[in-house]
């Protein structure tokens, strides 16, 4: 009777379902225990990476004007607003529930090859973007990279049935998903995600230097068509929140202290510009030769 046991248990429908310790024993099941472990460990890793980029710290061991500094503050550090370090962590949560699921169900390792090819293949454009253009490594972003490509090797190790040609499809889901991110960071879909003007971005950066402030509120659209007329230049500029509460909260110190009471406001060379401002306008008021 126990020998019965261990082999198994008959399920309602007449088959044969593997004893925890046959589920156990399998290969592939030990290889999806393994993928668990990692995908943990990448979960631990990019909810570390994304709490420092939500609240602008600085990551353990990664100093201002280090490479690690460069690559989290650069334009590929976000995507859709979001940190890709919380795109990371919702990929590896995929991940383990996929795996988590697939000990019981060897059918979940099929989606699991999509989402590690998937995963893997977003995280080697970005190595290869940080090595390229950025000219930078972060060990965090590295050591992400390595989870990753040790999971997609192990969930392919693993061979369900059809994972030939679910192999191809995934591959060429992959190429869309490179080819779509790279056209966003080109500046195609969003310019603000885009490369920066040199003439914008060095406006921004004399606004800045020279002491000149944008105050607004988060919620006023035509504070965010300011930002857009900078494009990706817009983290540049000396923007003041007066609104942190929300539409009708108190204003914040640093604008009831220069009486600010409408949407945008420019206080450049102690002179007040309110609305919107093209960047022309305030090039000439902040003495910035803007060139034609």
């Amino acid at each position: 009777m126990a020998k019965h046991r261990q082999k198994g248990r008959k399920t309602s429908g007449g088959e044969q379902r593997p004893s925890p310790a046959t589920r156990a024993s399998n290969p592939s099941n030990r290889l999806t225990i393994v993928v668990l472990v990692l995908a943990a460990c990448g979960i631990v890793l990019t909810t570390y990476l994304s709490y420092t980029a939500l609240f602008e710290a600085h990551p353990a061991f990664c100093a201002e004007g280090s490479g690690c500094d460069l690559v989290q503050g650069s334009r590929w550090a976000t995507f859709l607003g979001m940190p890709m370090a919380a795109w990371g962590l919702f990929t590896y949560l995929v991940i383990a529930t996929l795996a988590w699921q697939a000990r019981t169900k060897p059918k979940n390792r099929t989606p699991l090859i999509f989402v590690a090819i998937g995963g893997f293949s977003i995280s080697a454009y970005l190595t290869v973007i940080s090595i390229v253009e950025i000219e930078a490594t972060c060990m965090y972003c590295l050591a992400s990279f390595g989870i990753i490509t040790v999971i997609m090797i192990l969930t392919l190790l693993q061979r369900p049935p059809d994972w030939s040609t679910s192999l191809k499809e995934a591959s060429v889901v992959a190429v869309i998903l490179i080819g779509g991110l790279h056209l966003h960071y080109s500046g195609v879909f969003d310019e603000a995600a885009g490369p920066e003007d040199p003439q914008l971005q060095a406006l921004a950066i004399h606004l800045t230097e020279t002491g000149a402030k944008f105050y607004g509120a988060y919620w006023c659209p035509r504070c965010q068509e300011q930002k857009d007329l900078f494009k990706a230049s817009a983290k540049r500029l000396p923007y003041v929140e007066c609104s942190s509460g929300g539409r009708g909260s108190p204003l914040t110190p640093p604008c009831v202290a220069n009486d600010i009471r409408s949407y945008p406001t420019w206080i450049v060379d102690d002179k007040r510009f309110t609305g919107l401002q093209t960047p022309r306008t305030l090039a000439g008021a902040a003495g910035f030769t803007w060139k034609e």
